[in-house]
């Protein structure tokens, strides 16, 4: 019996495209010197970010769309907005080299791991070491205010405990990944 194609057409996935859409929108915006309006597509987008996992659980939307796009938006959201502040001279280009990888790598393992049919969803590690990363992201908007009134620099240790988590939840999701493969041969091998 064929598979049935599911419905990708739903409001969590609009929103998840809308994030995509707002990323050009955020680099007009910070190139252009104009700080206060990239912070507020940026913290729009990381709104829709939590209306989209909202409404797709609360309305069981959930997709495998949605499982793999999502998460993608908000890497290539963060991504951009770091990329930009390190542009800038706001955060270390350290801390953009390995978010990056890191990403990479996640993107290229979830690509792999589809291709067998196998969709990984975002864990609550993720989730929170994404949630560190947004707000380290935002505090840098306020880097000069916090330097003048705190003394030391304290958005970039932020982006670092964001980075840091990244890194725990990339060991958790290739350990993840490792067992649900082991667990897809063993299936494999006893049919």
């Amino acid at each position: 019996m064929p598979k049935e194609k599911e419905n990708i057409w739903n409001v969590p996935n609009a929103l998840t495209m809308i994030r995509f859409l707002l990323i050009p929108v955020y680099w007009y915006f910070i190139l252009d010197d104009r700080f206060y309006p990239a912070l507020i597509v940026f913290v729009a987008a990381s709104l829709t970010d939590l209306a989209d996992g909202y409404i797709a659980r609360r309305f069981n939307l959930i997709t495998n769309f949605g499982k793999l796009m999502d998460p993608l938006a908000d890497k290539v959201m963060s991504i951009s907005v770091m990329l930009s502040l390190a542009i800038k001279g706001i955060v270390p280009w350290a801390a953009v080299a390995i978010l990056f990888l890191k990403e990479g790598v996640l993107v290229v393992g979830g690509i792999l791991l589809y291709r067998r049919n196998v969709v990984v969803y975002s864990k609550w590690i993720g989730k929170l070491a994404q949630t560190v990363v947004v707000c380290s992201l935002i505090s840098c908007f306020f880097h000069e205010w916090i330097n003048t009134h705190l003394g030391f620099p304290l958005h970039v240790y932020l982006v670092w405990a964001g980075v840091g988590l990244t890194l725990c939840a990339l060991i958790y999701y290739v350990v993840m990944a490792l067992r649900m493969n082991k667990e897809a041969k063993t299936e494999n091998e006893s049919a």
